[in-house]
């Protein structure tokens, strides 16, 4: 899987960078999650929240990686936890985000600062562009075009009315994307652990982009995996990025006040 090689391919690498390094601040708003770890580095994550929270006394934990039990945990140990919740994948991509940040900084990978990875994609051809999730600025500007657009989403309703014409239920990724010529993948799915089916799925040859505030993990694997581009994010204020996820800001939120965004490019993308 995706996350799990990203991972070991980062404690094999860069393992006397990682092993001693601890979480020393945490933010989980109901959209972004947010970790300082303590060599300050920075990550975010989308918050993906428990369908069902345990309120059952049978299954009330107060363990390891729950409140007042974050702060001071080894990010090894958080990413190496078999517990399984929607807050502690969350955690475990800010973290991994977090590690990233300093390698991919470190002048190892082609980057273009200050790009949306929109920009790199040719919108003056006819072709079949599949979005999986719902980014309306990146469905404003593909609609305006003479492209054939299909946005895979598992909740229509998160689709503007104007935009519903183009919803196909994420179930049918295996129908849509092995016909789609660009695929725009949201880095959720790193955090709900779907983006290895979807890559599966896709033919070779696709142009494949993967973005957003959870996508900034180190790129290797995903290059390996038919992914051609990054759009990763660099906190530029980390003294409000805590803020901003506490008062239930969004990614657009992180571009507008503390981030700016950055481009991985795969050697061989022009």
């Amino acid at each position: 899987m995706i996350i799990e090689q990203t991972y070991n391919l980062v404690k094999t690498r860069y393992k006397n960078q990682i092993e001693k390094l601890t979480i020393s601040d945490v933010r989980i708003g109901i959209y972004l999650t947010a970790v300082r770890l303590s060599d300050n580095s920075f990550g975010t994550s989308a918050t993906i929240p428990d369908d069902q929270p345990f309120c059952s006394k049978s299954n009330r934990d107060f363990g390891d990686f729950t409140p007042l039990k974050i702060r001071g945990q080894k990010v090894l140990d958080i990413l190496e936890t078999k517990k399984e919740t929607g807050i502690l994948s969350s955690l475990r991509i800010a973290v991994l985000n977090a590690i990233s940040s300093k390698i991919i900084s470190s002048g190892n990978y082609r980057i273009i600062e200050d790009l949306d990875p929109i920009q790199l994609v040719d919108l003056a051809s006819r072709k079949t562009i599949t979005i999986v999730g719902a980014f309306h600025s990146y469905i404003r500007k593909i609609s305006d075009t003479a492209n054939k657009l299909f946005v895979l989403e598992r909740n229509e309703e998160a689709l503007t009315l104007e935009y519903k014409k183009f919803f196909v239920p994420a179930e049918e990724y295996k129908t849509i994307l092995p016909v789609s010529d660009i695929i725009i993948i949201t880095g959720q799915t790193l955090v709900n652990k779907t983006i290895d089916d979807l890559l599966l799925a896709i033919s070779p040859g696709t142009q494949v982009i993967v973005t957003g505030p959870s996508a900034s993990i180190i790129p290797d694997i995903l290059f390996e995996n038919k992914v051609s581009i990054i759009g990763a994010s660099r906190i530029t204020k980390p003294e409000i990025l805590f803020d901003i996820v506490s008062d239930g800001g969004t990614g657009f939120h992180l571009f507008e006040y503390c981030a700016c965004k950055i481009c991985i490019l795969k050697d061989d993308q022009a």
